[in-house]
């Protein structure tokens, strides 16, 4: 190849190297441009994938408060249970209270007086200065079950220990 520019060839060989610079140049362009659009989408699909991330953790609070407040109700619910438990007991213990002081016993009412036998009559007589008069009768102890879950889990113990001792015995 010459260096003079007044030469066919010459003149060819330099148009093919620019068309091959444009040609390129387009092609780079191309390129980018594609790069752009491609970064454009990526872009986009972060934004619609942080949005879903955002209703789901949203979704996820709202069923964590439905629980919260799910949990508070029936929290209440059981206390009110709870106090009218206790006023059904309370009401339930001041009755028992009024009928026990109010009954009669059966065993006052149906002893046998001393009658006309006087050995009898001795012996009542001896007996009542002997003895003192009889006490008035024990009221029962309030026995606070409920109140005291210590008592269900001591019984719950117990009751699973002596089935484990039936269950070994069984098995031998």
């Amino acid at each position: 190849m010459s260096q003079d520019p007044d030469k066919i060839g010459a003149a060819t060989a330099e148009a093919e190297a620019q068309a091959g610079r444009t040609d390129a140049e387009a092609r780079a362009a191309e390129l980018r441009e594609e790069l752009a659009i491609t970064d454009a989408r990526r872009a986009e699909e972060q934004e619609a994938k942080a949005r879903e991330d955002v209703a789901a953790a949203e979704r996820e609070e709202s069923k964590k408060e439905r629980k919260r407040r799910e949990a508070e109700e029936r929290r209440q619910a059981a206390s009110a249970e709870a106090a009218r438990a206790r006023e059904q007991a309370g009401s339930a213990a001041a009755q028992a209270t009024t009928e026990r002081a109010s009954a009669v016993s059966g065993a006052a009412v149906s002893s046998p007086g001393v009658g006309s036998d006087p050995k009898a009559a001795a012996a009542a007589g001896a007996g009542a200065q002997a003895r003192p008069a009889p006490a008035a009768p024990r009221q029962p102890e309030e026995v606070e079950g409920p109140e005291k879950p210590e008592l269900y889990l001591a019984a719950a113990f117990a009751g699973a220990f002596l089935f484990a001792r039936i269950l070994k015995r069984i098995a031998e």
